[in-house]
């Protein structure tokens, strides 16, 4: 989907059943490089985010996901512009 469609931005679960997410998020880099990625995972091993940042996300929100620190994280992504 978010191969054929442009998305300013991007949820990313990172335990998908067919693909995980850092692949995916290469995949839609190389193709959609405007897309803006945040990484949602359970696993919050500083190696986990590290993995997540290199595949090109922009950010790491841990699972189970908080309305407040999501929001916060979308509030940062606005400072950052």
């Amino acid at each position: 989907m978010a191969l054929k469609n442009e998305y300013s931005l991007i949820f990313m679960d990172m335990q998908m059943p067919v693909m995980d997410g850092v692949t995916a998020t290469k995949q839609i880099l190389r193709n959609k490089s405007a897309s803006t990625i945040i990484a949602m995972t359970a696993n919050v091993l500083s190696e986990d985010k590290q993995r997540c940042i290199e595949a090109g996300m922009v950010d790491f929100v841990q699972k189970p996901i908080k309305i407040d620190e999501l929001c916060e994280t979308i509030k940062n992504l606005k400072k950052k512009d």
